[in-house]
């Protein structure tokens, strides 16, 4: 979470700030700014790493928050399980690695 948040600081925010701005309707309002977050850090090789090795719990997640759109807090113990996932990932030898281009 932290390599996403130093390399995608300022798309993370601005979705973050439009999913606060639109409690109900985020998932409509906010997608052109979710495309942009993905696309920042689709190109780097941890989260590519990440994403690989926590893709069952990240889809949990994901779905959870489409199924409660005005009520993310449900999807709380699904974030735990990604959040759980992320930590047991191996990022030796990869950790310092610079993103590739997509």
């Amino acid at each position: 979470m932290a390599i996403t948040s130093k390399c995608c600081q300022k798309e993370l925010d601005e979705y973050g700030a439009c999913v606060v701005s639109h409690p109900v309707s985020w998932q409509e309002k906010c997608v052109d700014l979710k495309l942009r977050v993905a696309q920042c850090t689709s190109s780097h090789p941890v989260i590519r790493k990440i994403r690989s090795d926590c893709a069952g719990e990240f889809s949990v997640f994901e779905r959870c928050l489409r199924e409660n759109q005005s009520s993310a807090e449900a999807c709380q113990p699904h974030l735990a399980r990604f959040l759980a996932c992320v930590e047991t990932v191996d990022l030796s030898g990869i950790a310092n690695a610079a993103p590739q281009p997509t």
